[in-house]
């Protein structure tokens, strides 16, 4: 068999506006994510697969995270094998906060990545 390589991006290559699709689970998105992103933790992801589509519907393109780069990766291949396109964040949050790109939390307290 023949596979494609995985579409990757670097941090510093995900535009400000990029749907970002945070796959990690709760406990990690509350310590830190970015505003805005889409959290299907890998966990739920089939179950919540609907709420992806919808998303991309237009066409966008989804940026996928998680920590390091691992379940991001798997989701990403997922997602192209559905036919929609999707990168994964190579480094994920901790290349993410390394980079010093913006993070928040929903309770206030400093983000950071667990």
């Amino acid at each position: 068999m023949n596979f494609a390589p995985l579409p990757t991006v670097d941090v510093a290559s995900v535009p400000a506006d990029a749907l970002v699709l945070d796959v990690r689970e709760n406990d990690e998105w509350a310590a830190g994510h970015v505003e805005g992103a889409l959290h299907v933790p890998m966990s739920d992801f089939v179950a919540r697969f609907g709420e992806v589509t919808e998303a991309v519907a237009d066409g966008r393109r989804a940026y996928v995270m998680c920590r390091v780069g691992g379940r991001s990766a798997q989701v990403t291949q997922y997602l192209v094998q559905q036919g929609i396109d999707a990168v994964n964040i190579d480094g994920g949050m901790l290349a993410w906060e390394g980079a010093g790109r913006p993070m928040t939390t929903d309770h206030g307290a400093a983000p950071v990545v667990l």
